[in-house]
C-alpha cells in the first residue's frame, strides 16, 4: 500500500510539473510582448491603428516597424515607460539580423510627433515630419528627421544627442 501511495504521489507531482511548464501555442501569435511589472515591452506596428496604440500611454517602450507607414495624425509619444529600470521609449524604424546589424530601414511620415517620454530614441530610419521635444534625453542614433526639431526648453536641447543622426531642417528652442 505504501508503494502504491508513493507511486500515486509521483504521478500527481509529474502531472503538476508538466501542466505548469506547458507552452501556450498562441504565445507567438500576438503583436505585443508583455512584462508583468511594466506592461507591454514592445509592439509591432502593422497599420495606423497599431501605430497610434503603440505610441500612446497604453503602448510599449519600444515600437517596432516592419515597413514604411504614413499617417495624417499628429503623434504624441507619451507614457512613463522604462527599459532596464530607466525611463525610455524607442521608435525602431528598422529591422536587424541576429548580430543586431541593421538590414532594412523604414520611413514614418506624419505631420509631427511630440516627445513627452524621457530618453526617447528615433532610431535606424527616417521620421518625415516635425519633432517637438518636451523631455530630457532625446536622441536619433542612426536616424534621420526629415523636418525640423523644436525643443520646448534649452534644458531639453542640451540633454539631447543628435550626433549619429541627421536633421534636414532647423534645430531650435521654441
Amino acid at each position: 500500500m505504501k508503494k502504491l501511495m508513493t507511486l500515486l504521489m509521483m504521478v500527481l507531482i509529474i502531472g503538476l510539473l508538466a501542466a505548469c511548464g506547458a507552452d501556450d501555442d498562441t504565445a507567438g501569435d500576438t503583436e505585443e510582448d508583455t512584462d508583468a511589472t511594466t506592461g507591454a515591452t514592445q509592439v509591432v506596428v502593422e497599420d495606423e491603428e497599431s501605430l497610434l496604440s503603440g505610441v500612446s500611454n497604453d503602448g510599449a517602450w519600444i515600437v517596432i516597424f516592419e515597413g514604411d507607414l504614413e499617417t495624417s495624425e499628429e503623434l504624441v509619444l507619451t507614457g512613463g515607460f522604462e527599459n532596464n529600470d530607466e525611463p525610455a521609449r524607442k521608435l525602431a524604424l528598422y529591422t536587424q539580423d541576429e548580430d543586431r546589424v541593421i538590414i532594412d530601414q523604414f520611413t514614418l511620415t506624419a505631420p509631427s510627433i511630440t516627445i513627452e517620454n524621457e530618453n526617447t530614441r528615433i532610431q535606424g530610419g527616417t521620421f518625415a515630419g516635425d519633432v517637438y521635444v518636451k523631455a530630457d534625453g532625446f536622441s536619433i542614433p542612426d536616424g534621420t528627421i526629415d523636418g525640423n526639431v523644436y525643443f520646448a526648453s534649452e534644458e531639453y536641447q542640451e540633454s539631447a544627442d543628435l550626433t549619429g543622426g541627421t536633421v534636414t531642417g532647423t534645430v531650435e528652442v521654441e
